[in-house]
Formats: structure tokens, C-alpha cells, sequence
């Protein structure tokens, strides 16, 4: 699977880790998707729920043992249209 498919899945539920972000806190950071808005991610980090913003970061998902990484900005589309709009 690579980005351009992952971008069209559905991401809550998955285990997501964050590579880089403009706020150095969340570098290294990683949870459980719990949610997902056209800007932000709702994820489960240590059973509190933290939001941060996509186009703030990017984040690495471990899908059958593949490393796949997303710049957060590709993937700023409500959950609905991304199917359709990510490539």
C-alpha cells in the first residue's frame, strides 16, 4: 500500500506515529485514532485523547509491517471527500 492509497482509507482505528511536527512536543509521539476532522486527528496517547492538527505534522502508519508516511497537508479533507480528492 502506498500514500496515495492509504490517504483514501479509513484512518480512525489505526496505530499512527508523529515523524515531525511544527510543535517539537508531539515529535515521536504515537496512539490510536480515535477521530478525524477535515484538520485534525483526534488520537489516544497514553489514555488521554489529544487533537493535533494535520497540516501541523507528519505521521508515519504501520500497515502489514510497511512503513508509510504522510505529510498531514496531503490528507486535510474531511473524511468523506478524501477518498475522492487525495492522489
Amino acid at each position: 500500500m502506498d500514500d496515495n492509497k492509504i490517504g483514501r482509507e479509513e484512518l480512525i482505528g489505526l496505530h499512527v506515529k508523529i515523524k515531525d511536527c511544527t510543535d517539537s512536543s508531539w515529535k515521536g509521539k504515537s496512539g490510536l485514532i480515535v477521530d478525524e476532522t477535515k484538520n485534525t486527528f483526534l488520537i489516544k496517547i497514553d489514555n488521554k485523547q489529544k487533537i493535533i492538527v494535520k497540516k501541523t505534522a507528519t505521521f508515519e502508519f504501520n500497515i502489514k509491517g510497511r512503513q508509510i508516511i504522510l505529510n498531514g497537508s496531503k490528507i486535510s479533507y474531511r473524511p468523506e471527500n478524501r477518498i475522492k480528492k487525495v492522489r
